[in-house]
């Protein structure tokens, strides 16, 4: 078990753009980090916080070590925010005027689309 950290380890600055961005937030999981910092800050312990937020003793270590209350951006799910931008409306209308057509009305041989080969043919088009 790790000992408690180091109690009021971040600035006033840094509790009130914190505690600004908790109340502002509509992304439970980054409401979750943010409070993670916090009763971090407080003195709370890693299982006491797993605890009072039900979630993981791993999450709380991960964030803990991870979360940059400088940088709030580092509190959110980057994967998300890179995935939604690839499915840009353009792409979702190309993609489903794709699926409409058969492989053969666009030159291919085979019969069905898969996935990857809808990823491929995708990839060939111009950026979207």
């Amino acid at each position: 078990m790790m000992p408690p950290p180091a109690k009021n380890f971040l600035t006033s600055e840094q509790i009130s753009r914190l505690q600004q961005a908790l109340k502002e937030s509509e992304q439970p999981h980054v409401r979750e980090r943010i409070l993670i910092i916090l009763l971090q800050n407080d003195g709370k312990p890693q299982h006491e916080i797993a605890k009072f937020l039900g979630c993981s003793h791993r999450t709380v270590a991960y964030w803990c070590m991870h979360g940059e209350p400088d940088n709030l951006e580092s509190l959110h799910n980057k994967r998300e925010y890179e995935h939604h931008r690839k499915a840009t409306p353009e792409y979702i209308e190309i993609l489903l005027t794709i699926v409409d057509k058969t492989p053969s009305e666009l030159g291919y041989e085979f019969g069905r689309w898969t996935a990857e080969r809808l990823a491929t043919y995708l990839t060939g088009l111009a950026r979207y």
